[in-house]
């Protein structure tokens, strides 16, 4: 399995072959679209991320020393970013979550060419995940 940092510098490079922000939000869209859809079940207010514009559901599973996340939005830009968060944090241990610092954000880009409630949400969600990461790791101990 590829390393976070590895994954995240293919997500990078994903970016780059894209010369504007049309393009890059384009292939966010279609990011968002691939999302495995989340159970229904967890479409619910406790599964909401506080501090989104959209409404961005996250459910986090612990299956074996793994954390399996799942998600949707009701816009389909913040569904491709909820995807591009859950890519290199997918199928990881608490530790390696917790230790992940998500430097392709900043990289691409992202947070600046996103509206500021949409920047804040993107914030919301890595701090969500994260949250979930400590949640299982406390439950371990």
């Amino acid at each position: 399995m590829e390393s976070i940092q590895e994954i995240q510098e293919e997500i990078v490079d994903d970016f780059a072959l894209f010369e504007d922000w049309m393009g890059k939000y384009n292939h966010l869209i279609d990011l968002g679209k691939d999302l495995p859809e989340i159970d229904d079940a967890y479409k619910t207010d406790d599964h909401l991320i506080k501090g989104c514009q959209s409404r961005v559901w996250l459910h986090a599973d612990m299956k074996g020393e793994k954390i399996h996340f799942s998600a949707d939005s009701d816009a389909i830009i913040t569904k491709g970013i909820i995807s591009l968060l859950i890519r290199p944090l997918n199928h990881r241990s608490p530790d390696e979550i917790l230790n992940a610092d998500m430097g392709f954000v900043d990289e691409i880009g992202l947070k600046e060419h996103l509206s500021p409630t949409r920047a804040n949400g993107l914030v919301s969600m890595i701090k969500q995940m994260k949250t979930y990461a400590l949640a299982f790791k406390a439950k371990s101990l």
